[in-house]
């Protein structure tokens, strides 16, 4: 008499063990690929899944950490010495050319101040550039374009001085001569530099920011200049507007 064979039972097991760990395999894959997918990708990915979920991502996945805290402030310090670096080439600049009397160069934690006497880029009450000018903003724009992946913002402001210390200036005339002036300046660099453009702001602000006394020539001829104040960036801040933009989406 034939024995009966007993059922596949354990060979069944086998199977879903092997299937068990083929998931556990896949399951690890897919961490690992979670670790370097894309901000991108990692959202249709989720949005696969859920078209409903609302995204409240801060960073890319496995984008956190000691080792992106490190990469940040490394790329902190190459800005900060970027500027630095800048800041020094302004400076002998103004000094080689024997120009002190009439451009200043200061910094100030992340920004640096250039202050231009009138008579740098202007005549009189007018608002063109000077041919004379050129030069001067020529070497600014190769300076500018050495850092330009380091500059958050070109701020130019325009300033007059009040003539008369008796009597007002005409609103009218007194913003539309400082703002042209502002402006010009930053139409050459425009033109002349690869800074973004989206990083170049121009602002008229009259006789209403005075360094100096208008009652005398040589306060006056202080109070008419042209600042450009040079803004670097900080990567800090910029992660914190991208977070709260994501969160706000």
């Amino acid at each position: 008499m034939k024995k009966k064979k007993r059922s596949g039972g354990g060979a069944n097991w086998m199977d879903t063990y092997g299937d068990m760990v083929t998931l556990l395999l896949c399951f690890f894959v897919l961490l690992y690929s979670m670790s370097t997918i894309s901000e991108e990708n990692w959202k249709a990915l989720v949005m696969s899944f859920n078209p409903d979920a609302v995204e409240t991502f801060t960073a890319t996945p496995g984008g956190d950490g000691p080792d992106a805290e490190a990469d940040e402030a490394g790329g902190q310090m190459k800005i900060d010495a970027e500027l630095e670096v800048l800041y020094q080439e302004l400076s002998e600049y103004v000094q080689q050319q024997g120009m002190q009397n009439n451009i200043s160069v200061t910094k100030d934690g992340g920004r640096i101040f250039i202050s231009f006497s009138q008579v740098v880029f202007f005549d009189g009450d007018s608002p063109v550039l000077k041919r004379e000018a050129e030069p001067v903003l020529d070497e600014l724009c190769l300076m500018l374009d050495g850092a330009k992946e380091s500059i958050d913002e070109v701020r130019v402001l325009g300033h007059t001085a009040q003539a008369d210390p008796d009597r007002p200036n005409s609103v009218r005339t007194d913003r539309t001569l400082a703002s042209m002036r502002a402006t010009n300046v930053v139409i050459y660099v425009q033109e002349h530099s690869g800074i973004d453009p989206a990083k170049l702001v121009s602002e008229g602000l009259g006789q209403w920011k005075p360094v100096d006394t208008n009652e005398t020539s040589e306060g006056r001829a202080r109070n008419r200049r042209v600042e450009m104040i040079v803004s670097g960036r900080n990567l800090e801040q910029e992660l914190q507007g991208g977070i709260a933009n994501l969160e706000t989406t």
